[in-house]
């Protein structure tokens, strides 16, 4: 077999397009898992109970120490040995999700600190509770002096979700490989999947740069 005939991708379309299709689901719910678990994540990384602050620290330092595809070697074919049963689509999303809300609490957790104390004591002074001061005054400030950081997470994250394919969820890298089996023609697949990778990734950056936009002009 020589030379290069890109008809084939469009015989495997419907293929490609699945895998598309999961790639979607698996990242957008991947993302609002990151960037959902990373606030309580952040929040109990500066709590005054020595106890939760420690016990978040440990936990944020396996995560950040393992690599993502360890994780969901664990998550998916360590977790039945304990009776827990995830499909190949649940195991990505936690894996993925629990990974960068890790990355995620570390940005957010920054923001909450870069916020001046005098907001603190104000809110304080209004009646609010710390609790209320937090969630109504400091997280959204936090949140919006962070938008670029956690926006190159959500892009990593994209990028990173290929490797859930070993796990044989069928997403864009998976669908590639095995249109692949069958017609033996890798370069044709693979820069197929990287030229609709790069595509995902562009609208992405445009819709976060979107976000920082609106983000700068409420300060």
């Amino acid at each position: 077999m020589t030379g290069l005939d890109f008809s084939v991708v469009l015989d495997y379309y419907p293929v490609m397009l699945a895998g598309l299709m999961w790639t979607s689901i698996l990242c957008a719910c991947a993302i609002a898992l990151s960037l959902v678990g990373g606030v309580p994540l952040a929040l109990a990384g500066i709590s005054r109970n020595r106890i939760l602050r420690s016990a978040t620290g440990f936990f944020i330092w396996v995560f950040r120490g393992t690599p993502l595809l360890l994780q969901l070697f664990l998550i998916y074919f360590g977790l039945p040995q304990v009776g827990i049963y995830l499909s190949p689509i649940v195991s990505g999303i936690i894996g993925l999700g629990i990974h960068y809300a890790v990355y995620n609490s570390d940005v957010m957790r920054a923001g909450i600190v870069a916020v001046e104390t005098g907001q603190h004591e104000a809110s304080r002074s209004l009646g609010l509770s710390r609790a209320q001061t937090m969630r109504k005054v400091i997280i959204p400030q936090a949140l919006r002096n962070v938008t670029p950081a956690l926006g190159n997470n959500l892009i990593a994250l994209l990028k990173e979700s290929a490797l859930v394919s070993i796990i044989t969820v069928p997403e864009l890298t998976l669908a590639a490989q095995r249109a692949i089996s069958e017609t033996f023609r890798p370069f044709e697949f693979y820069l197929a999947a990287g030229v609709i990778y790069y595509d995902i990734n562009y609208f992405l950056e445009l819709g976060l740069k979107r976000v920082e936009l609106k983000t700068a002009l409420s300060r």
